[in-house]
């Protein structure tokens, strides 16, 4: 083994998982080599500067996430971790992964307007009427209304992981109002400023037209066919952990950031207040939960949305992005029902598989998990980041047997899934190359035509053998470079 082999096998004690960088033997893999050329030259107080520099420009653009904790549950904003050493996915391997991100959101858009037109699906067996009518999400106000375009997923995250094979696999689908577009698009930028010459040698697909495509997305969901439609983004406001992305969002492509108490609903139409007066709003491209968009319909004590604009939505004056009732092709349990509606929609097989999925509603799929609780990862179907989980082989006999006995209650509310192994990639901690686990969120807008953006956002769970990579547990994120060769 050659010397660069044998100083980097010490960091990697294991090659029981892929490693996007390195190969078994620890060679490095070829779309690599530009990368592994700079950083293993750089010297460790050039990379500390380097990383001071991102931390400094972060803090200074407000790039920032909320967590929230403490026994108070106080506020706490902070940058996310960011990793200078790039994802690099070369173009044959992307192509696959756009592919079926593409396939995925035709078939879930396909059920979503299959849910509340004709249940076809249903009354076809494929899915059990029970996990539509009892699911979270489900919001029987849009039965019957047809939606601009018959785009109810304008934008969605489907995260990726990769096995042991470096095989893809679809975790989870995230269609009500996806995060991390900010960090993708700012991670960018930086990493062509900061380490110009090596982006420039890698010949990295462009993500500079991926806003436009979101705007044009936007701009095509407008009910009354308007060449230049009023189109506002909906912020909960600045106590929300993503009010940065909302804000870069709304900046980059130049639409109105707005609070409910800004909107205004008269004659069946939606209405923006400014000094101007009252200007006829055409999309909502909305941040808040279906539960609070309007108090009229939802929940009645919701400050945060706009009473009447359900109604204003139903006579056609308005598009909402994404529609409301979305979440109930997120649901963890519909998850395992994904390649079914590929296969029932589009008459295709999945490009990409699913996690191997157990619903607990089963009884012999629950007796398994129930007894193999310490094998597999559990999850709680109606929650996100990283929430309402357990990940057996890491957790304590205690938090298993809360776990048993909470899916004996109520098995529905739970799914369980194999535990991956996800794939690695090298970190730099204290100037020297370490490995952590990794997944990637893949963005698609659709609107007259479906874009996956090159690369999306890889997240890193950035604690030593951690598999949790959730912004809101403590992970962090990469830029993604997809080659162009």
């Amino acid at each position: 083994m050659s010397t660069a082999k044998q100083s980097q096998s010490q960091f990697y004690d294991s090659q029981a998982f892929y490693d996007e960088m390195f190969d078994k033997d620890f060679s490095v893999r070829t779309h690599y080599d530009n990368v592994h050329r700079l950083f293993g030259r750089m010297k460790p107080a050039e990379l500390a500067i380097r990383q001071n520099a991102i931390n400094q420009r972060m803090m200074e653009e407000g790039i920032t996430f909320t967590l929230h904790s403490g026994a108070h549950n106080e506020p706490l904003e902070r940058t996310i971790p960011f990793d200078y050493i790039p994802r690099v996915i070369p173009k044959h391997e992307w192509e696959g992964v756009d592919r079926g991100v593409r396939q995925r959101i035709r078939a879930l858009n396909a059920f979503i307007h299959d849910v509340y037109h004709g249940q076809r699906i249903v009354a076809d067996g494929i899915i059990p009427r029970r996990m539509i009518v009892s699911n979270t999400y489900f919001r029987p106000e849009m039965a019957g209304l047809h939606v601009p375009g018959g785009v109810y997923i304008t934008a969605s995250g489907i995260d990726l992981i990769r096995d042991e094979k470096g095989r893809y696999f679809v975790l989870e689908d995230n269609l009500r109002s996806p995060s991390g577009f900010s960090y993708l698009f700012k991670g960018r930028t930086l990493m062509s400023e900061l380490f110009h010459d090596l982006y420039l040698s890698c010949s990295v697909q462009s993500i500079d037209r991926s806003l436009n495509c979101f705007l044009s997305s936007l701009r095509a969901l407008s009910p009354n066919g308007n060449r230049d439609p009023l189109i506002v983004l909906l912020t909960p406001g600045s106590f929300n952990s993503a009010y940065y992305e909302h804000t870069f969002l709304a900046q980059q492509m130049g639409i109105h950031l707005v609070e409910g108490r800004d909107l205004v609903y008269k004659d069946h139409k939606i209405y923006l207040r400014d000094m101007r007066g009252l200007r006829q709003v055409d999309v909502i491209y909305r941040r808040i939960d279906d539960d609070f968009l309007d108090p009229l319909a939802f929940q009645p004590d919701s400050m945060l949305g706009v009473p009447g604009l359900m109604n204003a939505y139903r006579a056609g004056n308005v598009a909402i992005a994404n529609a409301p009732g979305t979440g109930v092709a997120d649901d963890k349990a519909v998850y395992a029902y994904v390649p079914d509606m590929i296969r029932y929609y589009l008459g295709e097989e999945p490009i990409l598989h699913n996690v191997p999925t157990y619903i607990l509603s089963r009884k012999e799929e629950r007796d398994y998990v129930l007894a193999h609780l310490d094998q597999l990862v559990v999850k709680e179907t109606s929650l996100s980041g990283g929430y309402g989980m357990l990940i057996g082989p890491s957790a304590t006999a205690k938090e298993i047997q809360t776990f048993a006995e909470a899916i004996k209650r109520e098995p529905e509310r739970y799914i369980a899934q194999t535990t991956m192994k996800l794939s690695r990639a090298p970190v730099m901690v204290d100037g020297s190359m370490s490995p952590r686990h990794i997944d990637l969120r893949a963005f698609a807008l659709m609107g007259e035509e479906t874009h996956v953006i090159p690369g999306g956002l890889t997240r890193v769970a950035m604690k030593e053998g951690s598999l949790v990579v959730n912004s809101s547990q403590g992970g962090g994120v990469k830029d993604t470079w997809v080659l162009n060769r």
